[in-house]
């Protein structure tokens, strides 16, 4: 039994005519009756009464087309399913994100791909680095956005946001009454960084920027970027954080700019191959809008 037995069928149905229906089908008559014949054959059944007449459904032909037209409506549906999905308009896209990223543009650019695509279900997960990597390279992860330098064969990994990194400083610190601070500034202080298990390649960028400025910060607690301005709020030492964060607004933390202006970088990472059409979208609309943008 193929698809076209009930495509026939249900045109001798619908036109209850022969003749008609195989002008509709652009087939001969004849090659229509026997396509109806051996229908009726395999399921041994009869569907249709006829005479020279007239053509009239018996109970189960009746009953046959309309599941047959459940059938093409079903089939109608899978085949726009899989059109949209071969747009990039359907399916899922699953976004690692570590905590910072949330004062970047890319809520900005979720929003905008959610518009345009709104057939695919956006998933977040927030993850450090390593977590992020290992998960798009075991297919459960599509994109991830972490602080740079991160290189890892096998993804493609772009820049998408280049800021300057600032002081964060407990308010009433006595280096706060200052607007721009050198790093050699900061060497008698404890330091609040990012767990290195976080993400050891902004972890390491702090070590050597510090170490250019002559000194080894001495750490005093280490924790999540949220964490450190927690506990710099806290008192409980200086931090250096990517300027983005000083939109978490916090009345016990003041930021300075750095005269040595250090960066970091925010990267998206990807497979190189196989990406879902979903994917290839997205990457293409951060490419369009340039990146994210600092708040």
């Amino acid at each position: 039994m193929e698809l076209r037995h009930f495509r026939y069928f249900i045109a001798v149905a619908e036109e209850l005519h022969f003749s008609r229906a195989a002008a509709r089908l652009h087939v001969a008559q004849p090659a229509l009756s026997r396509q109806i014949r051996d229908l009726e054959d395999e399921l041994g059944l009869t569907l249709l009464e006829r005479d020279r007449r007239s053509v009239a459904l018996t109970p189960a032909g009746e009953a046959l087309l309309a599941e047959g037209r459940k059938l093409f409506v079903q089939l109608e549906q899978a085949v726009n399913v899989a059109r949209r999905t071969a747009r990039g308009e359907q399916g899922t896209l699953s976004i690692g994100y570590v905590g910072s990223v949330a004062y970047s543009g890319l809520p900005q650019i979720v929003r905008s791909f959610r518009k345009r695509f709104p057939g695919v279900e956006v998933r977040f997960h927030e993850m450090s680095p390593v977590p992020q990597v290992n998960a798009i390279l075991a297919g459960t992860l599509d994109v991830g956005f972490a602080r740079g330098p991160l290189e890892v064969p096998g993804l493609g990994v772009t820049t998408v946001l280049d800021e300057p990194l600032v002081a964060a400083l407990p308010r009433g610190h006595v280096l706060a009454a200052r607007k721009e601070l050198r790093l050699a500034q900061l060497a008698a202080e404890g330091f609040i960084v990012p767990a290195r298990v976080r993400g050891p390649g902004f972890h390491d960028h702090l070590m050597t920027l510090c170490r250019q400025a002559g000194f080894s910060p001495r750490i005093v607690q280490e924790g999540s970027h949220f964490d450190v301005l927690s506990l710099v709020a806290a008192g409980c030492g200086v931090a250096i954080v990517p300027q983005s964060l000083c939109g978490v607004r916090r009345r016990d933390v003041v930021y300075r700019p750095l005269k040595e202006r250090p960066r970091t970088q925010l990267v998206m990472a990807a497979r190189e191959q196989g990406a879902s059409p979903a994917l290839r979208e997205f990457l293409a609309l951060v490419k369009v809008s340039g990146g994210l943008t600092a708040s």
